[in-house]
């Protein structure tokens, strides 16, 4: 198994990205941020991939931040190495093509941010969050989490730094799916390939306008929305979708 530390593998038109540390827990430094930015580059540019699942290797999704890396760092180096994971993780939200997380085991810190910066997350009952950062003298996830779990809930979790388990994120909203440990390989390859089944351009367009419509009013989102409808009638890629349902109906 390779050293490096994300790994990445493509099965017709499924990409998985996997953090690849595991004997440090698969905790995130520096040269982990690096390759999930060049990672999530590539495979957004490349037309053959439809949809990425992400994960960790071994029992632990990832470990939060290396806190090893910074013992005799001084702080221009905490403050680039903290910029290098915003943009690590930018670069997984902004990918134009819909991105998972699936987990089986503890996410911490930096994990939950690269979690929730994918589009959904499914987990096993195995999996647990916890958002330490102030336990360790640090800020993070402030504001993802927030968005997700509300700004008290996430409050809590912070100022706690106590483990949550997939139960109570699922019932939060910050997890999608909780399957039996033993069926969440084949749920992830089944979510995969259904999204990948789909016209690439509406898949897009859909991803697109919730992000946009997030950031507006209803009205202006409903515009967002037309917007991405007028851009499928203009391609082909609608009818095949309908002749793929009559197919279904049929049968």
């Amino acid at each position: 198994m390779s050293d490096e530390p994300i790994l990445i593998s493509r099965e017709d038109a499924v990409a998985r990205v996997v953090l690849n540390r595991p004997k440090a827990r698969n905790a995130l430094n520096l040269p982990m941020c690096q390759a999930l930015q060049s990672t999530f580059a590539e495979l957004d540019a490349d037309d053959r991939v439809r949809v990425i699942i992400v994960e960790g290797r071994g029992p632990v999704f990832c470990a939060g931040a290396d806190l090893k890396e910074r013992q005799g760092k001084d702080e221009a180096w905490i403050r680039r190495r903290r910029l290098a994971a915003f943009a690590a993780y930018e670069m997984i939200e902004r990918c134009a093509k819909p991105v998972f997380a699936v987990a089986d085991g503890p996410i911490v810190g930096s994990g939950g941010e690269i979690a929730m910066a994918c589009d959904f997350i499914v987990v096993s009952p195995e999996a647990s969050f916890r958002f330490p950062e102030p336990q360790w003298g640090t800020v993070g996830a402030t504001q993802r989490l927030q968005r997700v779990v509300g700004k008290r809930r996430a409050k809590e979790l912070l100022f706690t730094g106590r483990s949550m388990h997939a139960e109570e994120a699922l019932g939060l909203g910050l997890v999608a799916r909780l399957v039996p440990r033993q069926d969440l390989e084949a749920t992830a390859a089944e979510i995969a390939r259904s999204i990948a089944a789909a016209p690439m351009l509406a898949m897009r367009l859909t991803k697109q306008a919730i992000e946009l419509g997030e950031e507006t009013t209803l009205n202006s989102g409903i515009r967002i929305e037309l917007a991405a409808i007028e851009r499928c009638l203009a391609d082909t890629e609608w009818r095949q979708g309908i002749e793929q349902f009559t197919k279904k109906v049929a049968t």
